[in-house]
């Protein structure tokens, strides 16, 4: 098995592709109380210096403690839990501990609108960069609209800059009734 990596936006989140499916559904882990729903993601967090990590469709992100160890001594233990646990067939959550967003009723049209416009164009693009953003709330009133960003997007220095300069801009484009774009942490 050979594992890539590659670099993000964010300096302290680094790319690891498998080269396989990782997840068919996005998942975050910001501690390792969290992570025990996961033997990958409780593996990584095992090591010294993991603060995050995030499972993609087809990649691992994982984030580091700014003050701790830096990538050249961090990478191959990570290259060496992620291969362990591919190798050794494990699930990748425990016992069905998916604790996906559940519908809370029918979108409004607009909220619709920007969900579709979310999954269809921006995210993909976020995934590039190892991460993922999600809706959070719109406001109709205000015309804000919060989302949440996660994996290597998360605290990554450039993500208010994608927010304004490029989330922003197309959803004021498609959907005219966003004003302002937030992002929730």
């Amino acid at each position: 098995m050979f594992i890539q990596t590659e670099p993000t936006p964010n300096p302290n989140a680094l790319k690891f592709l498998p080269g396989r499916e990782v997840s068919a559904e996005p998942r975050e882990f910001l501690t390792i109380d969290e992570a025990t729903a996961s033997p990958l993601a409780e593996a990584l967090f095992q090591l010294e210096g993991v603060a995050g990590v995030f499972f993609g469709a087809d990649y691992i992100s994982v984030t580091r403690d700014p003050a701790g160890l830096d990538w050249p001594q961090m990478k191959a233990p990570i290259l060496a839990a992620i291969m362990d646990h591919f190798v050794s067939g494990a699930p990748l959550l425990r016992g069905g501990a998916f604790d996906g967003a559940s519908p809370d009723g029918e979108d409004s049209e607009i909220v619709a609108e920007i969900k579709q416009l979310l999954d269809s164009r921006i995210r993909p693009a976020v995934a590039q960069d190892g991460g993922d953003i999600l809706f959070d709330a719109f406001d109709e009133e205000t015309g804000v609209l919060s989302l949440r960003m996660r994996g290597a997007c998360a605290g990554c220095p450039s993500s208010s800059a994608t927010l304004k300069a490029g989330v922003e801009q197309m959803m004021k484009h498609y959907v005219p009734e966003v004003a302002r774009v937030e992002q929730v942490i």
